[in-house]
């Protein structure tokens, strides 16, 4: 019996034995052909790089930062502007905007303030001055001054810079000036006038905050949105341009508008934050805002200017209330601290001075005074 498999096959470490020699070369050239081929194809490739695996995370596109919108650059458009409309006042031949700035004490930050005040009223074309006072100046001397600016014809917008020192009464100081040239938009009757929907002097930062939610093309009718911070002259009148009739004669944004403070629990907070499309921080707390605080695409807007000790440079910085680079990885849109909401500020001021240089003419300083008194 012959050695091998099942009867009929021969065992399979022979099976090459049964091939003839004539087809066993034609084979071997094939294979060796196609060995050198793939031999050179890989080594092109190597030249080229390492192989590209892809995978589905390799596919999805990485969600985008934040846009960081530049208060500088829509600051630099709306000095323009207020440049362009000063020409042609004086062009028509007006006498050309005033600015008087009183100034109480020596703080640092706010002779900074005044000087960016009165740099951009030059740039625009607006004259202007800077009255300084020590800090003891006593109250009734400081209204006596507001009265005589009040009176000057030649002056067209005062503000007097704030904060004042503790013995003096900021409300009332801010009351003495006259409403017609309050370019800040701090006297009661501009405050009443804002709320009713009514063209009035609008204070500088509420404004640059609406301007800048507008010129960058920020929803806001219908739209959720967050104030944090109920200051006077800054979180009260932002909320009330965000949320009123954009029908009525001082337009608003038609939004759905929730206002925190001091009081609002943090967790609170939060719960009104994740589902707000606009966020305005104003409450003047670092990092108060923070990203699991927001939902994805927000838009974020920091007002605020704290200064803090920054331990690896040893030295003050300024920063918002907002946790800029968590936040910006989540949000749609953000503005920085600083060069968001602070040059826009200096910018409205230009623009309620120009207001009042021509309120002047339309309203008469005796008609101002007796509707302020009555």
């Amino acid at each position: 019996m012959r050695a091998g498999g099942p009867a009929g096959h021969p065992p399979a470490g022979h099976l090459a034995s049964r091939v003839p020699r004539s087809t066993l070369n034609p084979l071997w050239r094939i294979s060796i052909t196609l060995l050198f081929f793939f031999l050179l194809l890989n080594e092109q490739l190597q030249a080229r790089g390492p192989a590209l695996h892809v995978t589905a995370s390799d596919t999805a596109p990485a969600e985008p930062d934040a846009v960081v919108i530049s208060g500088r650059k829509l600051a630099q458009q709306v000095r323009e502007e207020a440049r362009v409309d000063v020409e042609d006042w004086v062009a028509a031949g007006n006498r050309r905007p005033h600015l008087s700035v009183v100034l109480v004490g020596n703080s640092a930050a706010s002779h900074s303030y005044v000087l960016n005040k009165t740099r951009a009223a030059a740039a625009v074309g607006i004259s202007s001055e800077t009255i300084l006072k020590p800090s003891n100046i006593g109250e009734e001397e400081l209204l006596d001054l507001i009265h005589k600016l009040n009176s000057d014809h030649r002056v067209d917008g005062l503000l007097v810079q704030l904060p004042l020192p503790e013995h003096i009464d900021e409300r009332r100081v801010c009351n003495a000036v006259s409403p017609d040239k309050d370019v800040d938009g701090f006297h009661v009757v501009n405050v009443g006038r804002m709320c009713l929907d009514q063209s009035a002097m609008l204070p500088a930062t509420p404004w640059g905050v609406w301007e800048i939610i507008k010129r960058t093309g920020i929803p806001t009718l219908g739209k959720n949105v967050v104030v944090a911070g109920r200051s006077k002259n800054v979180g009260m009148p932002i909320a009330m341009l965000l949320h009123t009739d954009g029908r009525h004669e001082r337009p608003g944004g038609d939004a759905t508008v929730t206002i925190s403070h001091r009081y609002t629990p943090k967790e609170q907070l939060s719960q009104h934050t994740k589902i707000a499309d606009i966020i305005v921080a104003a409450a003047g707390i670092p990092n108060l805002i923070t990203a699991d605080m927001i939902k994805e695409g927000a838009a974020v807007i920091d007002v605020g200017i704290n200064r803090i000790h920054d331990p690896l440079t040893g030295k003050d910085r300024l920063v918002g209330d907002v946790d800029f680079e968590g936040v910006r990885r989540k949000a749609g849109f953000i503005t920085p601290v600083p060069g968001g909401v602070g040059p826009m500020t200096v910018a409205m001021l230009m623009k309620n001075t120009i207001k009042a240089a021509k309120n002047v003419l339309v309203n008469p300083p005796e008609r101002v005074r007796m509707v302020a008194s009555s």
